[in-house]
């Protein structure tokens, strides 16, 4: 039985990695890194420096880049630092783009403390970041002002810094002309150069937001339209130098004209996994692990029969959470009671995350109905502004 190190797990891991535990010795070290904040990677790498490990993982984008630096050292397999620096930071990854796949790599520039470099309307972007945090439609330069740094980069910075990046470069904002149609993701994974199609999963917002409301697998995406994401990825995942890992590329495809890549993650697309194993039988974490050892995790490519929805339930006023729901299979609760929503991390820019869970159906209709009734019945005592004078003295207590 071989041991594989999960590094920094998040609450997900944790319930999708049980099942595998009597086929690998799965050996934890460290906390989720978004409910960290005084984490050493200094320190935590010296920890784990002598943890028996025959393969090494990370499922958010620090905790893959820690994975990617224990790899190297230990001579593990995985993806090396500079493949997912290039994959994760913005500015690297769009050159790169736009040199191999310049056909789906929209206009891009860095914004300065002048102008920006082509004018408004575009998207602007911070050039490391994390759940769409601090990105910003840009509809006039006086929009600029309302760019707020979401203080991501600093925590990623100190990581980033042992792979080789400066500092100050994961600092400031990228902006990118306005892209438009169906956006979806395409994750996959890469074993000794071979890139293998997992699936392709659509985005559906809330609407008039830009905030994502559910996502859809697989997609509805006609075979040809399917075809052309797959050859952009096969000729943009090697010139990346990524190699014995996952990855999820995240795209718009209009009705006209290629499809255009928002980013690249350089990590599995967890929020996925129950999707994939509802339809194909076989859990993305399977798969993940046996690359994580070195093995060809020999994954078929078929289109999978029926729908699967991960559902993100939303509020879009900030509140205090008095209550959450009990828990029940499937649910992840992203909130805590006691803390104002705007307290606790699981924020973009126009709305407040309070759960998660899955709902599968023999055809997409029956999935969504299924994930509208599920939301509508979780209940969330929210208490918007300004709060009740009990409940206004309990919190001032506190």
């Amino acid at each position: 039985m071989r041991d594989v190190l999960v590094l920094c797990p998040q609450p997900r891991d944790l319930a999708l990695l049980a099942g595998f535990e009597g086929r690998y010795r799965i050996r934890y070290a460290g906390t989720d890194l978004d409910a960290d904040g005084d984490f050493d990677p200094v320190a935590f790498l010296d920890s784990v420096a002598a943890v028996p490990a025959d393969g090494v993982v990370g499922t958010k984008d620090r905790s893959a880049l820690l994975a990617a630096l224990v790899a190297e050292r230990r001579g593990l397999p995985g993806p090396t630092p500079a493949a997912l620096l290039a994959c994760q930071h913005k500015p690297t990854s769009r050159e790169l783009q736009r040199a191999v796949v310049p056909e789906a790599t929209p206009a891009f520039a860095l914004l300065d403390d002048a102008s920006p470099a082509f004018a408004p309307p575009f998207f602007a972007k911070p050039v490391v970041g994390r759940l769409s945090q601090g990105a910003l439609r840009i509809g006039s330069t006086a929009d600029l002002d309302r760019l707020r740094d979401p203080g991501y980069a600093d925590a990623y910075a100190a990581i980033a810094e042992l792979a080789g990046l400066p500092p100050e470069a994961t600092r400031g904002f990228l902006a990118e002309r306005l892209l438009h149609g169906l956006e979806v993701t395409l994750e996959g994974f890469v074993h000794r150069g071979r890139v293998t199609v997992i699936g392709i999963t659509d985005s559906v917002k809330y609407p008039g937001t830009n905030s994502f409301e559910r996502f859809e697998y697989p997609t509805r995406l006609e075979p040809g339209r399917r075809a052309e994401l797959a050859d952009v990825t096969r000729r943009l995942l090697p010139a990346l130098g990524f190699d014995g890992g996952f990855f999820n590329v995240e795209l718009f495809v209009p009705d006209r004209g290629p499809a255009q890549i928002v980013e690249i993650n350089g990590r599995i697309a967890s929020q996925f996994a129950p999707l994939v194993e509802a339809l194909h039988g076989r859990s993305t974490y399977d798969a993940l692990l046996a690359l994580a050892c070195g093995d060809d995790p020999c994954w078929d490519e078929e289109e999978p029969d029926g729908a699967a929805i991960s559902y993100c339930l939303r509020t879009f006023q900030d509140s205090f959470v008095a209550a959450v729901p009990e828990p029940e299979d499937g649910l992840e609760v992203l909130v805590r009671p006691g803390l104002w929503l705007s307290q606790q991390g699981t924020n973009d820019v126009g709305s407040y995350r309070l759960a998660i869970f899955t709902e599968v159906g023999e055809t997409r209709e029956e999935a969504v109905a299924r994930c509208l009734a599920r939301a509508a019945a979780l209940r969330f005592e929210l208490v918007p502004p300004p709060l009740p004078l009990p409940l206004a003295r309990l919190v001032t207590r506190a």
